[in-house]
């Protein structure tokens, strides 16, 4: 096993919160790739995949049109997707995705809470080399086929890990070999149960259980944000500061 298995069996950390917060960072991706590719998922594999997971979340089918009509409507204010990258109390690197329709409302909710935690928020790609940009594939597992077998063929494809995670096969791959990995396993006969974008730390740094309250405060705080999609961070995990 890798270092990504390791970090995804150490970390165990909330997804994307309550059911709400699903539905909205969803509906959001679903939006942003419609606008993109065209409100056709036969025709859009990144919209293909996000309605998969979607179904896969149980979310309501009127929320997934809803958010593909807001893509070709006249007055939908796009989307922009901002990374915003700063350090928490104690040395902690945060980088934080965003999605939004308000890039200066934005700024000044992620700048004020890390103020407010005795945190900074830094420039734009400062902070981005800490972490490693990956694709992560969950995928139903499919008979005559082994791990082994499997990690042969996608190799060529970009995944650089591959493990079993309860009822599912976990792959994951280079940011930049999504559309390559996707190909193979929709080519394949593979059901896709989600494929999202995840960030590695390369190092993780060590705090105490005072520090870590501290910092786990600012993370809550930004993943409360309608506007935040996704926080990373380089802070140890409490098993690993054992």
């Amino acid at each position: 096993m890798g270092r990504a298995f390791e970090f995804r069996k150490a970390r165990k950390f909330k997804r994307w919160g309550n059911m709400a917060r699903v539905f909205t960072k969803l509906g959001k991706e679903i939006t942003i790739a419609a606008k993109a590719g065209g409100p056709d998922p036969e025709n859009n594999p990144r919209l293909r995949v996000l309605m998969a997971a979607a179904r896969k979340e149980n979310m309501p089918k009127d929320n997934v049109e809803r958010a593909i009509k807001k893509a070709t409507s006249k007055d939908f204010t796009d989307y922009k997707e901002m990374n915003y990258e700063g350090y928490a109390p104690y040395g902690i690197a945060v980088f934080v995705e965003t999605a939004t329709d308000n890039t200066t409302r934005t700024v000044a909710n992620v700048r004020s809470y890390f103020n407010k935690a005795g945190g900074t928020l830094g420039t734009t790609g400062s902070l981005e080399f800490l972490f490693d940009h990956k694709c992560v594939f969950k995928i139903a597992p499919k008979e005559g086929i082994s791990l082994d077998d499997l990690e042969l063929e996608l190799i060529d494809c970009g995944v650089d890990e591959l493990f079993e995670e309860e009822d599912a096969i976990v792959l994951y791959g280079d940011f930049q070999s999504y559309a390559a990995i996707q190909n193979y396993l929709e080519e394949n006969g593979f059901e896709i149960f989600s494929a999202e974008f995840d960030r590695i730390p390369n190092d993780v740094r060590p705090v105490t259980e005072e520090q870590r309250a501290v910092i786990e405060k600012l993370i809550e705080k930004l993943e409360e944000d309608e506007d935040v999609q996704n926080v990373y961070h380089n802070m140890a995990d409490a098993e690993e500061n054992e």
